[in-house]
């Protein structure tokens, strides 16, 4: 039977609603608990999800504080606090938020996640490491958390312990489908360009399964078509180069310059094979 009263596990609901980003759910959620009883912790959660879902980090955080002010020990509200601290770049208050989550529970992989990156944050990326090893131990199955060790490992030029994430994020369905960019670009910088190229190809098979057409996703693919373009053409691999450049020439742009030289040698190498 529903209860129509209820607040109890309503503040994960209102997690689920926050990823959602459903804005309208959420405030008749938020406007329901309030009528229902404005003093419980779950209450204050809630209301602070819907702040921060409009962006309104700062009020966001005084409910997680009074959720804290009604229930020191409420894990959730220190979580999200933290990542509100984090959006306002107050990253010692975050940090103190987030050990005061894990003081409280050690197995919260959130609050470890968010120290990790509030660490990266800060440049301070052995510290990183040592929270994301934390969180993927917690969460061995959860992509992001790999994706998140393996670019601390990219920015501190571990390519090798890098691609070993990566890797690990891949085997793990990777929902956001970023692990395969990663692999490519970290094979790249290993000099190692078959098994780049190979990912490559991958990156743009899965962008032209997905139908993606963001600012990010045209760019990442014009490195990809790039990279092969000239990949191939250093393999002799003409045809496959002229796909990739013929693609490069719609994007336009400072690659299209490039594609267009990459063709204009092609085809000199057709006039004089022996040069």
């Amino acid at each position: 039977v529903r209860d129509p009263w209820r607040l109890s596990s309503m503040d994960v609901y209102s997690n689920i609603l926050f990823v959602k980003e459903c804005k309208a759910e959420l405030s008749f959620l938020a406007h329901t608990a309030i009528k229902t009883d404005k003093y419980r912790p779950e209450t204050c959660c809630i209301i602070g999800n819907y702040y921060s879902l409009k962006g309104e980090h700062e009020r966001a955080v005084i409910y997680f504080k009074r959720a804290l002010r009604l229930d020191p020990s409420y894990l959730s509200a220190w979580t999200l606090m933290g990542h509100e601290y984090v959006e306002m770049r107050n990253s010692a208050a975050a940090i103190e938020a987030y050990r005061r989550a894990v003081d409280i529970n050690p197995r919260d992989y959130r609050a470890w996640y968010g120290l990790g990156q509030t660490y990266e944050i800060m440049r301070m990326h052995n510290y990183a490491l040592y929270y994301f090893r934390k969180a993927t131990k917690l969460r061995p199955y959860d992509a992001r958390m790999w994706c998140a060790m393996g670019d601390t490992f990219d920015r501190l030029s571990r390519y090798e312990d890098a691609i070993k994430c990566y890797k690990q994020a891949e085997g793990n369905e990777d929902p956001e489908g970023s692990a395969i960019l990663k692999l490519a670009n970290a094979y790249k910088k290993t000099k190692d360009n078959d098994t780049a190229a190979a990912y490559f190809r991958k990156v743009l098979q899965q962008r032209e399964a997905e139908g993606g057409g963001s600012i990010e996703e045209r760019r990442d693919n014009a490195d990809a078509l790039l990279f092969l373009a000239r990949h191939c053409k250093g393999k002799g691999l003409m045809q496959e180069c002229e796909r990739y450049c013929n693609r490069l020439l719609d994007i336009g742009g400072t690659v299209k310059d490039e594609a267009k030289s990459i063709l204009e040698e092609m085809r000199e190498r057709r006039r004089h094979p022996q040069s």
